[in-house]
């Protein structure tokens, strides 16, 4: 029997009007939870009790997101504190513990690149990625950068003007490569510069990204002509360098605005039904340094709100340092004296929110505003072809409504070694790459030499949507009238794709269907098949494909998704393969490391000699003594040894040539 705890407090009106009254009407932090104690939303207001009142209120139009969070609300608890500003902060450390599903308002845009540096290692990387994921506390994301160009051409001079690691592996294990000869690289990968002194440098580069130009052009000239001064001329000519460089780098970035010192974030959207476009200005010192972008659902809000969430989001995740004196907003801000308190406390400066309504700031916005336009413009195109893309592929394939969720699945082998498989996922037409999946093919029937794509493909769909066939035998897997999930295992079930596609032809269409069969998920699941040749599209049960032009928008919409499932195979069944290759059959040998395999290698050139070697001549190589060289050579020869623990290596004349060559490189790569 369902305890009343568990049901939603929508089903539920009594203890809902309980809980609310519970609520009192100060300035403080708010929980969702669900049936299952899971966080779904954490909120903040001055006000809890009307915030929180407000989420279950008949006459308020919630967006389709927000509905769906109200409807699996089993409980609410909050946290009261002083002021606005604490319940900010106090939000922010709660949203980063938690990371409620329902707390995401920017929309995971993957055409905006961030550039990243790893603070928490002793030697820091720097490089540029789309994925905006914290490994770790101390490493920073600088961006989203709206032009990916410039910010390649700028990584590509800093690393030119001052001395980092050029390279994300060593070239040779025991010296630096021509890089560190050149000056470019002070010999990382052989620790010849000090942790503390590298992390130095990279502050330096830092400041770059910060948009802090001329800081760093007056604390370079300080150290010049300070290295001037005790005669090292050597170094102060590297600083010039580093100098006119610095300022090279600063005059491609900035454009002229005003002539003032102050330095001043401004912020503006475009929105129409569907999506809002948001632009931020970064200007220091009067010149505009960088322009990043944002996108966010429409119907998440008013404009004031949507700009609000964005500057939470945005500041909560930069150097205190990077927080401008001055902020320029586009609409009134529904909780500015809170979001400018909790600025200024985290910069420890007084931090202003303006929104201006004439004269050279507004000007300013208006730019701003002009650049989110054309920015909502593109969107719009992008959304109008996607969208005429699902409508075609519903008519082709007499679907009800658009398939708005789309799982493509691939396999990738050579010759049944190192079998993978793939699962893309398109929303609306587009890669949603935080729902990709990797499958290691476990199947006996696929071993090296032997493929069957058949039956690698029929494990996979097994293990995909072997839930839902348990979901449906308990008689839980029921459609909703509003949308295409389970009405009350929303959690479990939100990733139900609306089609599925098989990049093959008619025999892995037919084994996928006779693995939904069954599993007693063939009418649940619609599932076609894209054949790579003729690009035809085959469905169950069909001999023949069906009848489409090769640029038909869903035909192409299919096609994108096929290449897609394909590259991500094949990228994942390198990788495997790599890694089997840099494991060597002398890794089983006890105590024989990597250093003693470079020796043997390097006195023996291969593992065939080093086969034909006898105990006497393996032991005089550096490093192996009389003991180890008598199990290496029993390990090649187990007929001589009695134990039948050493002879689980049979060789034989054909996998002399293949494994060797394999290893050989593995262990000169490894090294």
């Amino acid at each position: 029997m369902t305890s009343t705890q568990s049901l939603p407090l929508l089903q539920d009106p009594e203890r809902l009007e309980t809980r609310l009254k519970e609520i009192p009407p100060e300035p403080g932090v708010y929980y969702m939870k669900d049936a299952t104690d899971q966080v779904l939303y954490i909120g903040k207001s001055k006000k809890l009790r009307s915030r929180v009142r407000s989420y279950f209120r008949e006459d308020h139009h919630h967006s389709p997101r927000i509905a769906m969070m109200v409807r699996q609300i089993a409980d609410i608890e909050f946290i009261v504190t002083d002021t606005e500003a604490e319940a900010l902060a106090l939000e922010a450390n709660l949203i980063k513990q938690h990371q409620p599903y329902y707390n995401v308002l920017l929309k995971d845009d993957k055409k905006y690149p961030w550039l990243c540096i790893t603070w928490s290692e002793p030697y820091p990387r720097i490089f540029i990625t789309r994925k905006r994921q914290l490994g770790k506390k101390a490493d920073r994301f600088y961006g989203p950068y709206v032009d990916v160009g410039l910010l390649r051409r700028t990584l590509h001079l800093v690393k030119r003007v001052f001395p980092l690691r050029q390279r994300p592996q060593a070239l040779f294990k025991d010296r630096p490569c021509l890089n560190y000869d050149m000056g470019r690289c002070p010999g990382v990968c052989q620790q010849l510069i000090s942790s503390e002194d590298y992390h130095k440098i990279v502050r330096k580069v830092a400041m770059v990204f910060q948009g802090r130009i001329d800081e760093l052009v007056n604390i370079l000239s300080i150290q010049m002509e300070k290295a001037a001064e005790e005669l090292n001329f050597e170094v102060a000519a590297r600083i010039r360098d580093q100098i006119a460089g610095v300022k090279t780098l600063g005059a491609d970035q900035k454009v002229d605005l005003a002539n003032d010192t102050v330095s001043r974030d401004a912020i503006a959207l475009a929105a129409d039904d569907n999506h809002a476009c948001i632009q931020l200005f970064q200007i220091r010192t009067g010149r505009l340094v960088g322009r990043l972008g944002f996108v966010a659902d429409a119907q998440s809000g008013t404009p004031g709100e949507i700009l609000q969430r964005v500057l939470e989001e945005h500041y909560q995740h930069i150097d205190p340092i990077e927080i401008p004196g001055e902020i320029l907003v586009q609409h009134d801000l529904p909780e500015t004296d809170m979001l400018a308190e909790f600025l200024s406390t985290a910069k420890g400066r007084k931090v202003t929110i303006i929104h201006p309504q004439r004269q050279t700031k507004a000007d300013l916005l208006e730019m701003v505003e002009r650049n989110a336009g054309f920015e909502l413009a593109r969107a719009q195109r992008f959304a109008d072809r996607n969208t005429q893309a699902m409508q075609d592929l519903a008519e082709l394939l007499d679907m009800p409504d658009f398939p708005r969720r789309i799982e493509g699945y691939d396999i990738s082998h050579i010759q049944g070694s190192d079998a993978v498989a793939s699962q893309v996922v398109f929303i609306d037409g587009l890669p949603a790459k935080q729902h990709y999946r990797h499958y290691k093919i476990k199947s006996a029937k696929v071993t090296s030499g032997h493929s069957d794509d058949f039956a690698s493909m029929a494990e996979v769909i097994t293990r995909r949507f072997r839930k839902y066939a348990a979901l449906k035998e308990r008689g839980e897997l029921v459609k909703s009238d509003e949308a295409s999930v389970l009405d009350r295992h929303v959690s479990a079930t939100s990733d139900f794709p609306d089609l599925v596609m098989i990049d093959g032809g008619k025999g892995q269409l037919s084994a996928v269907v006779t693995v939904l069969r069954e599993m007693n998920l063939l009418e649940e699941v619609r599932v076609v098949s894209l054949a790579k040749q003729r690009e035809e599209i085959f469905l169950p049960g069909e001999s023949l494909p069906l009848p489409t032009e090769a640029d038909q928008p869903g035909v192409q919409l299919l096609r994108r998704l096929r290449d897609e499932a394909h590259r991500f195979a094949v990228s994942f069944h390198r990788q495997k393969r790599t890694e089997r290759m840099r494991r060597s059959r002398l890794d089983e040998i006890p105590g024989l490391g990597f250093h003693r395999q470079k020796l043997l290698l390097s006195t023996f050139r291969s593992i065939d000699y080093l086969r034909e070697a006898s105990p006497e001549q393996i032991a005089t190589v550096p490093g192996i003594g009389s003991r180890l060289a008598q199990q290496i050579y029993t390990y090649f020869h187990p007929a001589h040894d009695d134990s039948p623990a050493e002879a689980s290596f049979v060789s034989t004349p054909e996998t002399h040539s293949a494994l060797n060559n394999e290893e050989n490189s593995a262990i000169s790569e490894s090294h």
